[in-house]
């Protein structure tokens, strides 16, 4: 059941050769073997395969749960790598099934916003905040521009345009004392978020333009 993701990836792999002007940015900062959580903007259902093709390693995907509606789509998704999360991010089972797959050695792709953003980026679901405590493993951003226009994936047949995704520098999660509540993940979650935003245009940016991450973080900053 494993081919099914690297098969629809080097498929996408060669039509956006064909089909769009498309570049990758930062690949030197993509670990080549460990494990690791890849968090991004989210501008349209291009992006889940954008970036798996991107980062040229069988990945695993946390997907939304309206994509597993029917038994087909149910079974190409399970096939594909990805598993259903509730939306607002307080799934208990995707979180235990995505740290299985993390100490397997996969990546996992999460879109943290949980919904499409075209434009500009809105506030994150902390549930990713949540696993990225629990896995321990190195967060790398990443940055989606160009794909807010394209809508249905079948429309990646027609000129696309300019597509780019830019990978960021893998980083860690800030120490929090004590015990972590609400306000800890929130924290947590808008400093995640400001390293996928230095990675896009300031007008992209939305809710987490201004500070940088680690400014926001040393000021106390709240989402």
């Amino acid at each position: 059941m494993d081919y099914v993701g690297p098969i629809c990836h080097m498929h996408m792999r060669n039509l956006l050769r064909l089909y769009a002007d498309f570049h990758i940015y930062g690949a030197e900062h993509l670990p080549p073997h460990d494990p690791f959580i890849l968090i991004a903007n989210h501008q349209s259902n291009l992006d889940p395969p954008l970036l798996g093709s991107s980062i040229r390693r069988r990945a695993r995907f946390l997907a939304k749960e309206s994509l597993f509606s029917n038994a087909f789509m149910r079974a190409f998704m399970y096939r594909y790598g990805a598993y259903p999360v509730k939306r607002d991010g307080s799934d208990v089972g995707a979180s235990r099934w995505a740290l299985k797959q993390i100490k397997d050695g996969y990546p996992m792709v999460v879109f943290p916003e949980g919904t499409r953003s075209p434009g500009k980026m809105r506030k994150a679901q902390m549930g990713v905040a949540y696993l990225a405590r629990l896995a321990g493993v190195p967060i790398l951003p990443a940055g989606i521009t160009g794909t807010a226009h394209v809508g249905p994936i079948w429309r990646i047949f027609f000129p696309t345009g300019r597509i780019t995704v830019t990978f960021g520098e893998p980083f860690d999660l800030p120490t929090l004392d004590g015990r972590v509540r609400r306000e800890g993940l929130e924290r947590l979650t808008d400093y995640m978020m400001r390293k996928v935003a230095a990675l896009l245009p300031e007008e992209n940016r939305g809710v987490y333009g201004g500070k940088d991450a680690d400014e926001a973080w040393r000021a106390g900053a709240k989402p």
